[in-house]
């Protein structure tokens, strides 16, 4: 095996990983990721004590305790683009000898969860309530730049949404990948579960009309509208899909919990979001240490 070349990994002058700018001792095995930079510090105080802190660029890092368990707590940024950069290289940090730059024998398989904010595409999953997704579906691009596996769940579902949706017959080439089912089975009192749409934009690509002209403007008829078997889409961000399908390709554990703050059906916005996403910081904080995961 030769080692990866300094072009491909990029390890700065103190040893650390070049976007997220740290080194393997700095960040748990269990890994908090929120989009927006400000809500780092919104979940580390929820920290019993806190080891490390660090800035660069968008990405905030901070690493410390819930009692005994060790976390850590990273900003991602919006959208699957920088998704691959974080999930890149939290494992890089995880699997790869920064002394050596090989891959290293013995796999470490982290425990990431994203906190995020979503929209509900179903009338009775209400604002300020929480979805834990079942999947990640996705109509970005970012996982067709990889080799794709679907077990047999994924490859039906997806089937039955193109077959619905007809998103496929044009320039969207929907994804699916599973929720990590040992962390899905603790998110189940107080929240939703049901499938997450993950979209590239904020406005056309979630079917929101300002100026432009929408080329699919049946989307969230089409989204809301969808069934398969026991599956229902229940809501739709810009993460979640690159999380799970670049997780289960690097063989991390991923579950996307998402604070309800708008629903794209009955046209509500919460009316204190802030309050909301300091809920389910609070209340997946609780479960994460109660039932150590």
């Amino acid at each position: 095996m030769n080692p990866i070349a300094e072009s491909e990994l990029i390890i700065n002058d103190r040893g650390a990983v070049y976007h997220i700018n740290c080194r393997p001792e700095e960040i748990a095995d269990t890994i908090i990721t929120v989009g927006d930079p400000d809500r780092v510090r919104e979940v580390s105080k929820y920290f019993d004590t806190i080891e490390y802190q660090n800035q660069h660029r968008e990405f905030i890092v901070h690493t410390g305790f819930i009692g005994h368990k060790r976390l850590t707590c990273v900003s991602t940024g919006i959208g699957p683009d920088n998704i691959d950069i974080v999930l890149n290289e939290l494992d890089a940090l995880a699997n790869i000898d920064f002394e050596t730059r090989l891959i290293k024998e013995n796999f470490t398989a982290l425990k990431i969860i994203r906190l995020g904010t979503s929209g509900s595409l179903q009338k009775e999953i209400a604002v300020d309530s929480f979805v834990a997704s079942t999947f990640g579906l996705g109509l970005d691009n970012l996982l067709h730049y990889y080799q794709i596996d679907n077990n047999e769940a994924e490859i039906q579902l997806l089937h039955a949404f193109n077959t619905h949706t007809q998103l496929e017959t044009g320039n969207i080439r929907p994804y699916i990948q599973m929720a990590g089912i040992h962390l899905l089975k603790h998110f189940t009192q107080h929240y939703h579960q049901g499938i997450t749409v993950t979209s590239p934009g904020f406005y056309g690509p979630q079917g929101r009309v300002l100026r432009l002209k929408l080329a699919y403007p049946l989307l969230i008829d089409q989204l809301t509208s969808f069934r398969f078997g026991n599956h229902q889409i229940a809501n739709f961000e810009m993460e979640t899909s690159a999380i799970y399908g670049l997780g289960k390709l690097l063989g991390h554990h991923c579950l996307s919990l998402n604070a309800i703050v708008a629903n794209r059906i009955t046209k509500e916005f919460s009316k204190d979001s802030n309050r909301t996403v300091d809920n389910l910081i609070k209340q997946s904080l609780q479960v994460i240490a109660d039932s150590k995961i």
